[in-house]
């Protein structure tokens, strides 16, 4: 880990308040995200592929927002990207010209879940037109964006983390430099592996616990007091499995693009993943299964379909 702050009040910030700060990707992530930045002072120029996503941050902040991605870098001390995968990332920042379109100094902070090699290659890119690469993916979901609780492990130099630092801190509760470029997004796709394999495990367990009798309320009631709890029996099943809300306001096609990352990189490492590898196997035949807009706790959906099938 780098000495670039970690969970303390850093020196001397670069983007504070009254900085202006292009965001792009308005979706359940970066809209309140957006609005956070921009209801504590920041001049945020946001865009989003969506008409209605770019309107409604307008409406609710007061926020200017423009109708091409390039022009969120106009003046940008700053700019923020919350997409979905490198390969959007890519698009935007080449394709559609708005690396071309940032100045020199103009630190690119990508929040979304992106390939941690990938990341390295274009922070390369980037430093050599004077962009330093921030990668600070986001641990919290929907409800941390809102309340500015979302753990960000942050990769990148040491002196680029410090500069965005005060504005990280508006948008979460725990800060974490992680290391160099890429190791936010390592980390992050470490984490939704684990994550994803606890859900799993734990919603096998919860369904054959009601099959057996058992009071799915009482189960997490026990779990939590015992060596079974996760963050899936502490907030996962209680918030948005036991009423069949499913509304966690995250993807289930988007947790598998971060197992498959994070077996990737186990691979490229040369380190086995066989529990990994077969959690991914598990979430792949979900995918296939569940609808496109699918929640990733409706991975239950499918568990008792399975075992409806099994009882035919």
């Amino acid at each position: 880990m780098s000495d670039a702050p970690v969970n303390d009040e850093p020196g001397e910030t670069i983007v504070g308040p009254g900085a202006v700060v292009g965001f792009v990707g308005l979706g359940n992530m970066g809209s309140p995200m957006a609005g956070r930045l921009a209801g504590r002072g920041y001049v945020v120029r946001g865009y989003d592929v969506s008409p209605e996503a770019r309107a409604l941050l307008a409406e609710s902040t007061g926020a200017t927002v423009v109708e091409t991605v390039a022009e969120v870098a106009d003046g940008a001390d700053a700019v923020v990207l919350m997409l979905p995968n490198s390969a959007v990332v890519h698009s935007v920042l080449f394709d559609a010209g708005l690396l071309d379109r940032m100045a020199p100094d103009t630190v690119l902070i990508d929040m979304g879940s992106s390939e941690p090699l990938r990341t390295r290659e274009l922070a390369r890119t980037a430093a050599d037109r004077g962009v330093p690469v921030v990668d600070a993916p986001v641990s919290g979901g929907v409800r941390g964006a809102r309340d500015g609780s979302l753990t960000i492990m942050a990769g990148g130099p040491p002196e680029a983390v410090a500069a965005v630092y005060a504005m990280l801190g508006i948008l979460g509760g725990k800060i974490l430099h992680v290391g160099p470029a890429g190791a936010g997004h390592a980390l992050k796709a470490l984490n939704n592996l684990l994550s994803a394999t606890h859900l799993l495990a734990t919603s096998e367990a919860m369904l054959a616990g009601q099959e057996f009798g058992l009071d799915p309320a009482v189960m997490l009631e026990a779990i939590n007091g015992s060596s079974g709890r996760s963050g899936s029996t502490e907030t996962k099943w209680p918030r948005f499995i036991l009423d069949r809300g499913f509304d966690s306001g995250f993807g289930l096609r988007l947790m598998l693009k971060d197992m498959r990352i994070a077996v990737g990189l186990a691979d490229a490492t040369g380190r086995p993943s066989r529990l990994g590898e077969a959690a991914v196997e598990l979430w792949a035949h979900a995918a296939e299964r569940l609808p496109a807009e699918a929640d990733h706790t409706e991975i239950v959906r499918w568990l008792e379909a399975e075992g409806e099938k099994a009882d035919d």
